[in-house]
């Protein structure tokens, strides 16, 4: 089955939240945010701004009826500053007037007086300074004190990693609308509906069932609009609390790059032991995380970061610790991979150190340590299931892996001004929310009464085709054509109490719930159908429109049985709930079965560096991944390359950059670079594992939306090997992205 939304995005006619038709009365919203990324407030003055024709009211904490804290995990968070500003950014005020226009010329008009603090832009610093969001977390396992001591090799080394900019093609932003009763509704652009509403509720200062939050769907999220999207509806919110008159607010794209946080920058430091087989006996790694001002998702993903520290490899003795670091950047979120990626990036920064001083093809540490079945991870949890040699031995087989490297060989032999590099990239990355009673999600489904059906979940849509496939669901499961079934918007009336479309768990957890809705539904039309044909259950079934007997069709369609259980009253709505079984997480001890399964894969990268000018090309990469049973290929396929390009990105050339005052100097498409057609790989191949799939996922179909994008940290790699193959004395580096500036550099040091 295609994307359902193929044909009206392709035509322009998809409805997005600045789509929606507005009431006449309609206000609009701009903020005024913090012009230093840190200190005092000593005076605001609005009243030039507040007496412009047109204006009808700035609003501040001062107007907050509820509580002026939009904190998630912690409550560190004001919606608006109020004696402090702690970023560059940071939202201090919101601006309604009759257009948006009037709004951005208010805003030019207010003038303010901050007395400036000492201000911390990296995680280095924030640790030296004692700044942190909260108590560092490790895992451990084994001895590695022990475990070093009778290492063959040991070598320490220090990496980074940037952060990355979500760059959604839809920027954030909300509508609000005045309800009866003072009730309000929020058609938001988030991925976190339920989170929306409950923070909003909160800063309001009413109970949450006076706010229905709606999602059409988002066009792009990459967990930017999890947690991020919040504030902005919130002020919308407050204004309509105030003002009774519907506001618009949607950020401009300088106004979103500047305000928003971005994927978590990552200082780290790690030592690794292996013994004369290549085995790594022995792995610490320290993480400092740039959380920036405020802790919004950052606990989490460090967490992640920790359970993915060892990638695909299963290493007997580790000990990983990681810092949320507090700096006066806007609060870095969650960004496609949540922590995982950074833990990856630095493992196989270490094998590539290892493999550089003991002389040997990183690839060979690689695959001498790749996990089998029943390792134990280090936080307890023993892989199952595990197909990442399967992945990797696949790869080398059917891409004919020592040909690539031979033709590589020659080419380096051949050719002086131009290197090719080569890389591979196996990845373990776990499926479930790692906080355990996040995973669970509800579904709504109605038969009406001419045999349609309509489907509510708490997924949202946003580009990955979720939508598609919870109508594959229904499909299979009712035995009716996909014209008969209608994916509403998601609501929290309609859906109450979702967790948020995120963790590569959306798909899973609500597609599980439909199925289980679907199934009570059948259960009950089956019933009715033995009524109306004398014959028992088990020879029942509903294929394309029509009831079968043993196989055989009858003359009972679909819309006569509805109508048929129209008549005898029978249900035909189901509300079903899912909560994802085995899963745990001690955190007390730092141990528990936190993923309901792993997803695997490996690639391989190749690479050509122009030696002249540092730039570079991605000529292939090729993978085999652990799709399970995958329910559409299409689909997913999309997924891992779109996440692919997004990981190649975040390695090569995407780099945020701040200045030591705190201000984003990457604030535009001019000086913040995204791949393009041209920094594309000229070639993806790839090729699904052949492989039964998991029970834990819908239809044994795996999660596809995260793992993927670590594949791009194998491009880093191969052109660190190109560059290494010119160059001789190059010394290794980990310092990421490897942007043509650096390249050309390492290219030429001495």
């Amino acid at each position: 089955m295609q994307n359902i939304d193929s044909y009206t995005h392709v035509r322009g006619e998809s409805l997005f939240v600045d789509d929606i038709i507005i009431r006449q009365d309609t206000l609009f919203g701009v903020v005024f945010d913090s012009p230093k990324a840190h200190g005092k407030i000593k005076n605001v003055d609005y009243s030039e701004a507040e007496n412009l024709k047109g204006v009808t009211k700035i609003f501040t904490y001062k107007d907050i009826i509820g509580e002026n804290q939009i904190g998630g995990i912690l409550p560190d968070e004001p919606l608006w500053a109020e004696d402090e500003v702690h970023f560059w950014g940071q939202p201090i005020a919101f601006i309604v007037a009759e257009t948006e226009a009037i709004a951005k010329q208010a805003r030019q008009l207010i003038t303010i007086e901050i007395e400036e603090l000492p201000v911390i832009t990296t995680a280095k610093e924030a640790k030296t300074k004692g700044s942190f969001i909260n108590a560092p977390r490790s895992f451990s396992l084994g001895n590695t004190e022990e475990a070093f001591s009778d290492c063959d090799y040991v070598l320490e080394g220090e990496t980074f990693s940037n952060g990355q900019e979500h760059l959604y093609l839809e920027t954030q932003g909300c509508y609000a609308i005045p309800q009866e009763n003072g009730s309000i509704k929020l058609i938001s652009s988030t991925q976190g509906p339920t989170a929306v509403q409950k923070i909003t509720a909160r800063v309001l200062g009413v109970p949450m069932h006076k706010v229905e939050v709606d999602v059409i769907r988002l066009g792009g999220g990459f967990g930017g609009k999890e947690d991020q999207a919040t504030p902005w509806a919130v002020m919308t919110a407050v204004a309509v609390q105030h003002l009774n008159k519907p506001v618009k607010y949607i950020l401009n794209r300088h106004d979103d790059l500047r305000m928003t946080g971005k994927r978590h920058p990552y200082s780290s430091f790690f030592k690794i032991g292996l013994n004369k087989n290549l085995k790594v006996t022995a792995f610490e790694a320290e993480f400092l995380q740039n959380a920036g001002a405020a802790a919004d998702l950052s606990p989490a993903i460090a967490e992640r970061t920790l359970f993915h520290a060892t990638n695909s490899y299963f290493v007997p003795n580790v000990k990983t610790s990681v810092y949320s670091c507090k700096t006066n950047l806007p609060p870095n979120t969650a960004f496609r991979g949540f922590g995982g990626p950074q833990g990856m990036f630095v493992i196989e920064s270490a094998i590539a150190a290892a493999a550089e001083a003991i002389g040997v093809n990183r690839r060979f540490i690689q695959e001498a340590n790749l996990l089998s079945e029943n390792d134990e991870f280090s936080y307890g949890q023993i892989a199952t299931k595990v197909e990442v040699q399967n992945t990797w031995f696949s790869a080398k087989k059917k891409f004919e892996l020592e040909k690539i490297e031979s033709e590589i060989d020659l080419f380096n032999k051949n050719n002086e001004s131009f290197k090719k590099g080569i890389s591979l990239m196996p990845i373990a990355f776990g499926i479930s929310f790692t906080n355990t009673p996040m995973n669970h999600a509800r579904a709504l489904v109605h038969i009406y009464q001419d045999g349609s059906v309509g489907v509510s979940t708490g997924a949202v849509e946003m580009g990955q085709s979720v939508n598609t496939k919870m109508l594959q669901v229904v499909q299979d499961i009712l035995g009716i054509s996909s014209e008969k079934v209608k994916l509403e918007t998601t609501n929290t009336t309609r859906v109450a109490n979702t967790s948020p479309s995120a963790a590569s768990s959306t798909a899973d957890l609500n597609g599980k719930a439909v199925k289980m809705a679907c199934e009570a539904l059948l259960g009950r039309l089956v019933k009715v159908a033995t009524e109306m044909l004398d014959e028992d259950e088990q020879s029942i079934s509903i294929q394309n429109d029509v009831v079968f007997v043993n196989g055989q069709k009858s003359k009972i369609s679909w819309e006569t049985l509805v109508a048929q259980a129209m008549l005898e009253r029978v249900a035909l709505s189901e509300n079903a709930h899912y909560a994802t079984p085995i899963i745990h997480f001690d955190k007390t001890k730092e141990k528990g079965h936190p993923f309901a399964y792993h997803v695997y894969g490996t690639a391989i990268t190749t690479v050509t560096v122009d030696c002249v000018r540092g730039i570079y090309e991605i000529d292939t990469v090729k993978i085999v991944h652990d799709f399970g049973k995958s329910m559409n290929i299409g689909i997913d396929l999309g997924q891992v390359e779109g996440a692919l390009a997004q990981g190649i990105g975040w390695m090569t050339i995407e780099e945020i950059a701040y200045d030591t005052d705190g201000r984003l100097e990457s604030n535009a498409l001019s000086t913040y670079k995204v791949p393009d057609i041209f920094s594309a790989p000229k070639t993806i191949e790839t090729i699904p594992l052949e492989t039964e799939g998991n029970d834990m996922a819908i239809f044994k179909s795996k999660a596809v939306g995260e793992p993927p994008l670590m594949y791009g940290i194998g491009a880093y790699f191969a052109i660190q090997n190109a560059v290494k193959a010119f160059n001789k004395s190059y010394v290794l580096k980990f310092h990421a992205p490897f942007t043509p500036e650096k390249v050309l550099m390492a290219l030429y040091e001495k």
